[in-house]
């Protein structure tokens, strides 16, 4: 992350914003890589920084989460996941996603510690 803060710094940006996107909550990787390392980074390279804030706690946030397990477990009206509702059960259908292409077939037995 310091090396885009660096390359973003040489091609002249006034400033950048970092965007959490793979966390939900401020915990210890969130506030040290981007508070402290990467605010030091921006600083020594005289690069307005700002963090946008992961949604851990918002009302809204916690509001969404509860319906979708509502949703799944209940077969409630799939209000937070809209019109288009939860998957069907079981596989999907092939070309579906890629989570379906990184499951071992039947004839594929997985390999341990590789995620296949």
């Amino acid at each position: 992350m310091n090396e885009v803060l660096e390359q973003q710094a040489i091609e002249g940006a006034p400033a950048v914003v970092l965007v959490p996107v793979g966390f939900v909550s401020d915990h210890v990787e969130v506030r040290y890589d981007l508070d402290h390392e990467a605010a030091q980074t921006a600083g020594r390279l005289g690069l307005p920084l700002a963090r946008a804030a992961t949604p851990g706690t918002d009302p809204e946030f916690v509001a969404m989460i509860t319906a979708l397990v509502n949703e799944r477990m209940h077969g409630t009206p799939p209000a937070a996941l809209g019109q288009l509702g939860p998957p069907p059960p079981g596989d999907c259908p092939a070309g579906c996603c890629l989570a379906r292409e990184l499951r071992p077939t039947p004839a594929e037995p997985a390999t341990p510690g590789t995620g296949r």
